[in-house]
């Protein structure tokens, strides 16, 4: 796969597999991304991973999670795990987006717990590691599989077309409640 193909797939939400109709619910982006309900409220509620294909618009709204976000909420959980604070978090996640990372497969995450870098090459790495303090690196091309093997065998939704609003069941009958 080349280069560009790789970073259309990151950046599109177009991935084999995983229409651009369909996306995933909280909870299945949570147990795809190894994270609780809590963690990705917050995480929406303060943009550092909104879902792209469908935002809560009030009460009994479900938001839709495409691919790429359960792949960015799997990494920041991976990053937070290690330490990382979120404000580090957040400007490494805005730098992959704005950088149009190209080959996923050999991208790969080092921090020394201050500071988050992006690596592309062995040399990279090896320039890091040689500056003599402990670091951990996180390889988005694993995390990539990971996601889509979790996700592969968890239920996805179809999006609904624009104007249409999605209304769960229970915010069906807590309606029905309310008028009666």
């Amino acid at each position: 796969m080349s280069s560009q193909s790789t970073q259309d797939v990151l950046f599109s939400d177009t991935f084999e597999g995983f229409s651009e109709e369909k996306g995933f619910r909280g909870p299945v982006a949570c147990k795809a991304a190894g994270i609780t309900y809590r963690q990705l409220d917050y995480w929406a509620r303060t943009g550092m991973v909104e879902p792209t294909l469908r935002g809560a618009r009030g009460s009994g709204t479900q938001r839709l999670y495409s691919f790429r976000d359960i792949l960015v909420l799997k990494v920041v959980k991976n990053l937070l795990d290690t330490g990382v604070s979120l404000q580090q978090i957040r400007v490494a996640i805005d730098a992959l987006k704005a950088r149009g990372v190209g080959d996923l497969a050999s991208i790969t995450l080092i921090s020394d717990g201050a500071s988050v870098y992006e690596c592309t090459s062995d040399n990279q790495i090896m320039d890091i590691i040689q500056g003599g303090q402990g670091v951990f690196g996180i390889c988005v091309g694993r995390v990539w599989n990971e996601v889509e093997a979790k996700l592969s065998s968890l239920p996805t939704e179809r999006m609904e077309p624009e104007g249409v609003s999605h209304i769960d069941e229970l915010a069906i009958r807590r309606a029905k409640k309310h008028a009666g």
